[in-house]
């Protein structure tokens, strides 16, 4: 697209007019520039290798200064310094106030580093300067108004930094001006009017601030501009109708305001070069009907109109526009006869078209079957929550380049057409919630690049396909509430991607449960609930070593309780033991039964048990007090009459009680009226106290996410709702076993529009709200500089009145660790070096060391891997996802307690990276973390991952990484890790790497008490790194 190469073109062009003759001056002699450069050089601290290597002829000696890297001296008065060009190598620290003395210089380039600090007010003594460029550092404190004295600047450029304060008005007086960016920042209050005098303005950018009022009339006057970019502030009113008449404007960005009003009729008749037109996002309303004028302005390359109150039909000129975004979705527009989507036969001509959302509207009448000759470029393609019926068109199979299709929340009927099938790069498919009926087509399994699949709440009939097992990337499979028959076919539980659910609910699907469902070892989610499933449970069941919720209840399943249950079946027999000792088990539901005998204690001893339906079974004896049963709202036991016992709210009777001796018979018959109005009396008071404090489970959550609160701003549903565009497909950038997470942007106290990660718990998936809990409890509790920071969270309802949670965290711009060290084939990244691996290794564990030995209580992780290390922009690690964290209590130094003593907890972690013990019903434990990290540890210097196919048969990576210690270890490094050319010699990468393998073996050692502690891991890795820095 044009408008990104503008945004790079024109400082290009600007720094080629900074040769222009100079301004007379009477500088002193050229050693003051050296000794500016050199102390400006002390400033600095470098986190790069190629910083070093850039600044390493940065020295005192007699070498010619004009020469060192990024320095260039003026031609016509040599020895002078007027072009500092240090981007991108990795620069900290702050600007020395020595930059003062560079009284030559024209151009001062420190684009994208970590500078920070304050701009010193010298920088108004560089008269000369031209070109200033800040942009993508850390620096702070208010924009200085001594830049207001460089009368001669052309291009300022302080985006992506964390200045704060008002925009000096006196910016108006830079006459020279042609480029201002001030993005990213924390600005507040007006846009200046003064701006508005900048007529030789070419580019203005002042998005993602917390600008407020109404936008200056004096900035739609400026006839040369091209660019102007105000998105994500709180500006109010109006747009100034004059924009609409500046030939020149190329994009044209006010998304995520507070705007309001109706565009111009003839908003598009005088815009012949306008590429960009964001006006949607969160917050602005705008209204009425969408011009037809916009047709006019022939070279929108965006069309972004979407979250407003635009209303009425979509002009059929807009269909010529031939864009390659059209973004209209929750807006109020119609459509109810084949006139109405004209529009969208216009777009059938249209070859470079890539995205086309016009969901959540109103748009009803029949789908056309034009949408099947859309070009063969378009990726996303959704029309989701309207009212739209008719059949999908068959040619949709056509549409080969399409990732996303969203047709769910419309009254579509008929077959799913065969070709779909032809649909190669399809990611998501959501189908959901029409009336399709038919079979699901044998060639949906040719969709192999599928993650999700949606096609619940049909009338899709027939068996399930077996084609469906050729999905081998599909995470997510839901047909439930359908009509599908027969068995469910064995491939289904073989698919390996399987991680998040399985939903084949409330079809008519018979026969026995395979064997095979033990393959679902990473599903998270199992509901087979309300089929004609019958025959015994197999006891492979308990293989799924992953699963949180399972759902088999309103079946015909026979015969005794393997480690996995149902309700409503015609179970006999007593209940086992084993069923607590099935560690991870939180939902047990074995109501509507023939289950006799007594309650088994070890459900009483289960510490992740949180629901337990006994309910309308033959139970006797008594019932227990613990665990589960501590909590009324935790579990039922209504309908068996022979039960007992002293839980009040229960009502039953007591518990019978034989005496061994006449003596005690007698006591009794005296004793027992008395005792049993005091104890009645005392069960009165208990229950009118448990009344008043005792809070049901699912209101734990929200104390959590109010203690937290303490500290933190609250946010709404709502405001998560739009702050990632209503949790939109496009912005979703992961998912795990309790919930997903979204990008956003959010405005905080802190910031207006902040880009933040959303995590959204999926209630209703068992575990879940513990994992908020503990999330909240977690960070609440520690805080370092490598763990994920979190922002707030929110405890509330959604718009169906459904339970939400959700914690909002800093948004890291290079996602987790995973994505670098096994992308996927759509991902485009790079080998990370073994300096950066380095950093991340001891990133990491300094927070996990802290974690275990300065926090208070000691936290234990319990899910570290890669997907869980986040990196932030300037690649510093991130432990997040506290989801399964347990809280010991003290410290491990205060309490006394050495590495291997443990915690109380259920199975935890992730198949790969959990320790070998947690498996055998081992408790939770500092060196069940270690473990973890150690696996990590190898992974990232080896590039295979714990779970790849060369691991079996007795093969772990431990085993293959100890194998080579320490003359080998050269046959399982990355190759790419190998050979360096920053460091001196191979002997010395060959040696780093074999240290930092050691301490992968000595931390991921089966046995608990012989692994290395984090302490001792944390110290060691900061050593090597240290040696391999002074190598350099």
């Amino acid at each position: 697209m044009a408008i990104p190469i503008l945004h790079h073109v024109i400082p290009l062009l600007l720094l080629l007019t900074l040769w222009a003759p100079a301004s007379s001056s009477s500088p002193p002699d050229e050693s003051s520039d050296r000794e500016a450069l050199l102390q400006f050089r002390a400033a600095l601290s470098v986190s790069d290798q190629l910083g070093s290597l850039s600044l390493s002829s940065w020295n005192g000696t007699g070498s010619d200064f004009c020469r060192w890297a990024g320095v260039t001296c003026s031609r016509r008065h040599p020895g002078r310094v007027s072009s500092l060009n240090l981007s991108s190598i990795g620069l900290a620290g702050s600007i020395s106030p020595a930059i003062g003395n560079l009284t030559f210089l024209q151009s001062l380039d420190l684009f994208n580093n970590s500078l920070s600090g304050e701009i010193h007010p010298v920088i108004s003594r560089l008269h000369r300067l031209r070109y200033l460029e800040l942009a993508y550092n850390h620096f702070s404190g208010e924009i200085p108004a001594g830049l207001c004295n460089c009368s001669n600047l052309v291009y300022l450029s302080v985006e992506a930094n964390g200045f704060h304060g008002a925009i000096p008005s006196c910016l108006g007086s830079l006459l020279q001006l042609k480029v201002l960016y001030l993005g990213e920042n924390n600005l507040t209050g007006i846009v200046p009017p003064s701006l508005g005098n900048l007529t030789l303005l070419l580019q203005i950018a002042f998005y993602q601030n917390k600008l407020e009022g109404t936008i200056p009339e004096g900035l739609s006057s400026l006839r040369y501009l091209q660019y102007i970019q105000a998105s994500r502030n709180s500006l109010s009113g109006t747009l100034p109708p004059l924009f609409f008449n500046i030939s020149s404007l190329q994009y044209f960005g006010f998304s995520s305001n507070k705007l309001h009003g109706r565009l111009p009729l003839d908003a598009g008749t005088h815009l012949p070069n306008l590429q960009v037109l964001r006006l949607g996002g969160i917050g602005n309303n705008f209204s009425g009907t969408i011009p037809a004028s916009l047709s006019n302005a022939s070279k929108i390359q965006v069309l972004g109109l979407a979250r407003n109150s635009f209303e009425g039909r979509v002009p059929p000129e807009i269909g010529k526009l031939c864009p390659v975004s059209v973004q209209m979705g929750s807006n109020k527009l119609q459509a109810n006869d084949a006139g109405d989507w004209e529009f969208l036969r216009y777009f059938t001509n249209c070859t470079r078209l890539q995205v086309i959302d016009l969901s959540d509207n109103t748009l009803g009448g029949v789908l056309p079957s034009s949408v099947a000759n859309l070009s063969g470029s378009i990726q996303w393609l959704s029309m989701s929550k309207n009212r739209i019926s008719g059949i999908i068109p068959p040619g949709i199979g056509s549409l080969n380049a399409l990732e996303d299709l969203e047709f769910q929340g419309n009254n579509l009927y008929g077959d799913i057409p065969g070709d779909i099938g032809r649909l190669g790069n399809l990611q998501v498919l959501w189908l959901n919630m029409n009336s399709l009926s038919g079979g699901i087509p044998f060639s949906i399994g040719n969709l192999t690049q599928l993650l999700t699949l949606d096609l619940s709440n049909n009338q899709l009939n027939g068996p399930i396909p077996e084609s469906l097992g050729s999905m081998e990337r599909l995470t997510n499979l839901d047909l439930s509430s359908n009509r599908l028959v027969e068995s469910i076919p064995d491939v289904i539980f073989s698919l390996p991607s399987l991680t998040d659910s399985l939903l084949l609910s409330d079809n008519y699907l018979s026969g026995a449960l395979p064997p095979k469902v033990g393959n679902l070892r990473r599903a998270t989610t199992l509901s087979l609930s309300r089929n004609n499933l019958s025959d015994e449970i197999p006891t492979t069941l308990g293989d799924c070593a992953s699963l949180v919720y399972l759902a088999l209840d309103s079946n015909y399943f026979i015969g005794s309780i393997p480690p996995s249950l149902a309700s409503h079946n015609s179970l006999s027999g007593s209940i086992p033991q084993q069923l607590g000792n099935i560690h991870g088990l939180q939902q047990l539901y074995l109501a509507h039964n023939n289950l006799s005998g007594t309650i088994p204690q070890l459900l009483e001893k289960s510490s992740s048990l949180i629901e337990l339906d006994l309910s309308y079974n033959h139970l006797s004896g008594e019932v227990p007090s613990h665990g589960v049963f501590a909590n009324m709202s935790g579990f039922s036991v209504l309908g068996n009459d022979g039960l007992c016992g002293d839980i009040a709210e229960l009502n039953l009777p007591p518990c019978e009680v034989k005496p061994h001796k006449l003596r005690k018979q007698m006591l009794l018959r005296i004793l027992l009226p008395v005792s049993v109005i005091i104890i009645c009396s005392s069960l009165l008071l208990v229950a009118i106290f448990l009344f008043k404090v005792r809070k049901p489970l699912d209101r734990m959550n929200e104390t959590s996410c109010l203690m937290l609160n303490e500290k933190y701003p609250r946010v709404s549903y709502h405001e998560l709702f739009e702050a990632t565009d209503g949790f939109a497909p496009a912005n979703l950038i992961g998912a795990g076993k309790y919930g997903s997470v979204y990008k956003g942007n959010l405005s905080l106290p802190s910031a207006t529009n902040a880009v933040v990660a959303v995590k959204v718990f999926t209630i209703q998936h068992a575990g879940s709200s513990r994992s908020f809990m503990a999330e909240c409890e977690a960070l609440r509790h520690v805080k370092h500089r490598n763990l994920i920071k979190i922002i707030t969270c929110c405890s509330s309802t959604d718009s169906r009145g459904n339970d939400f949670r959700a914690l909002v965290f800093e948004f890291m711009p290079k996602y987790s660790l995973d994505r670098w060290l096994h992308p996927r084939s759509h991902e485009q990244t790079h080998k990370l070096s073994l300096a950066q691996l380095l950093n991340i290794a001891v990133d990491v564990a300094d927070a996990i060391d802290h974690l275990h030995n300065n926090s208070c209580p000691t936290v234990i992780h319990c899910d570290l891997k890669p997907s869980n290390i986040l990196l932030s922009a300037d690649w510093t690690a991130y432990v997040a996802d506290f989801g399964l964290a347990k809280l010991v209590g003290e410290s491990i130094e205060q309490s006394g307690l050495s590495a291997g003593d443990r915690s109380t907890v259920g199975i935890r972690g992730t198949i790969g990276y959990v320790a070998p013990e947690y498996g055998a019903g081992g408790q939770a434990s500092v060196v069940g973390d270690a473990y973890s990290f150690g696996i990590t540890l190898l992974e990232m210097f080896t590039g295979k991952a714990p779970t790849d196919n060369m691991f079996r048969e007795g093969l772990t990576l431990h085993l293959h990484a100890e194998m080579t210690l320490p003359e080998k270890i050269s046959e399982i490094i990355d190759p790419a890790l190998l050979h360096v050319e920053q460091y001196d010699t191979d002997a010395e990468i060959l040696t780093c790497l074999s240290s930092v393998i050691e301490v992968g073996v000595s931390c991921s050692k089966e046995n608990p008490s012989e692994r290395m502690d984090m302490k001792h891991a944390a110290a060691k890795l900061n050593r090597i790194r240290d040696v391999m820095e002074s190598s350099l």
